[in-house]
């Protein structure tokens, strides 16, 4: 599985962003896709996460409403749209990947920058 971050870039408070990750290597049946994210000096962080097959979506708490996860399935492509951005959403994204039935994600990106500043 290979997965293929890419969107970030610096955008100032308030604006937006649409992050893209695209995945290969398999069917992705099954899967569950995740964003995670790490801002400097923090662990990294669950974001958001879909399940392949219906579009099932999770957010954490601290993003709700201002990020929407979605995937393209023609495309094999998961992205994961950011409004109103503030300075704490500065951080490396990361997309990742699992099997429905795994209890951790065992497949990752290579992480896009975002940051946020005026």
């Amino acid at each position: 599985v290979q997965l293929q971050a890419s969107g970030g870039g610096l955008v100032q408070p308030g604006g937006s962003l649409r992050l893209s990750c695209a995945a290969s290597g398999r069917t992705f049946t099954n899967w569950v896709m995740g964003w995670f994210r790490q801002a400097p000096g923090k662990e990294r962080e669950f974001v958001a996460s879909i399940t392949w097959n219906v579009g099932t979506t999770a957010y954490a708490d601290s993003v709700k409403g201002r990020f929407t996860i979605s995937r393209e399935k023609d495309k094999n492509t998961v992205y994961l749209q950011i409004i109103s951005l503030k300075p704490e959403d500065t951080a490396v994204y990361y997309c990742a990947a699992r099997p429905s039935m795994a209890r951790i994600y065992n497949h990752w990106g290579q992480g896009t920058q975002v940051t946020v500043s005026s």
